[in-house]
């Protein structure tokens, strides 16, 4: 029930309408739990039948209504006991490092195509990562804001502590998958010389 807990993490901050936990699902939690708004809205309506939130009608535009929601007591508790709960892991579903697996039945150009796009995109992750740190660092972190503003400022530098770290853990995953994919390329060209010129951009 990850998501459930993860939404319980952003409504532990504020009450939100389930467009904002949506949106801002993407830009916070979003970062370690993906899920889509498809998955989002039907679970908030079973968390407010489950007691955990309370769901209440608000105005929206002129005319309109949207459903806010907030967390309960029952909830906060829901929330800090899986805190301290003993974490279930769950088998990895990894399509490159399965593709990889069985490169030797594609063709070296694409399977160092292949490598050469997860390289960018988790390029691209890392420096989305690093960007949270550095925002962190220069206190520029709306997110982290909206969580100091709802503990003592004398917990506001374990807050950032831990938010610090979390991403510090991405940061590192990254810069180690960037260094597989070096590996693989580097693999390719030694296995396949002759398909692959050595000078070829890597």
């Amino acid at each position: 029930m990850s998501l459930r807990n993860a939404l319980l993490a952003l409504l532990m901050v504020e009450p939100m309408t389930g467009y904002d936990l949506a949106k801002r699902f993407g830009s916070s939690v979003g970062n370690v739990w993906h899920a889509p708004d498809s998955q989002i809205y039907p679970e908030l309506r079973r968390m407010a039948q489950d007691g955990l939130l309370e769901a209440e009608e608000v105005p929206f535009g002129r005319k309109g209504r949207k459903i806010a929601y907030s967390i309960t007591e029952a909830g906060r508790q829901s929330f800090r006991e899986w805190m301290d709960s003993d974490l279930q892991w769950a088998r990895d579903r990894d399509p490159m490092h399965l593709r990889a697996a069985y490169f030797e039945y594609a063709s070296p150009q694409r399977a160092r195509e292949q490598l050469l796009a997860y390289r960018e995109h988790t390029r691209q992750i890392q420096a989305a990562w690093q960007q949270q740190i550095d925002e962190i660092d220069a206190g520029t972190s709306a997110p982290l804001a909206r969580r100091l503003s709802t503990v003592p400022e004398a917990e506001h530098h374990r807050t950032a502590a831990f938010k610090r770290f979390t991403y510090e853990g991405l940061v590192a995953r990254a810069e180690a998958e960037i260094a597989w994919a070096d590996r693989g390329l580097q693999l390719l060209a030694e296995l396949y010389p002759e398909q692959l010129s050595a000078g070829s951009p890597a």
